[in-house]
């Protein structure tokens, strides 16, 4: 039964290795598709959010994809503006 069980592994192993090595010589030919394709910004897209406060409800939330780059720089201005106040606040 171990035998059998180390055999297993092995050859899990040995595939996984195998597609590990195909990787490299894929990779070129995908990463130059995005660079040559351009994204529309009134594209909509549609994004999966999960509910705060439940582990399996989730909601699905819809915009443009300048609409999202604008919330992702919102996002980022107000985290670098907490961070920055909290550096400042010392004990009196």
């Amino acid at each position: 039964m171990k035998l059998r069980v180390v055999v297993l592994a092995a050859a899990a192993f040995g595939a996984t290795g195998s597609f590990a090595a195909q990787a490299p010589q894929n990779a070129p030919a995908s990463s130059a598709t995005p660079a040559a394709k351009t994204l529309d910004p009134n594209e909509v897209v549609c994004e999966k959010q999960e509910v705060i406060g439940s582990r399996l409800a989730s909601k699905r939330v819809c915009m443009t994809r300048s609409q999202w780059a604008d919330m992702k720089a919102q996002d980022r201005q107000e985290t670098e503006r907490v961070q920055t106040q909290r550096g400042d606040v010392s004990p009196k």
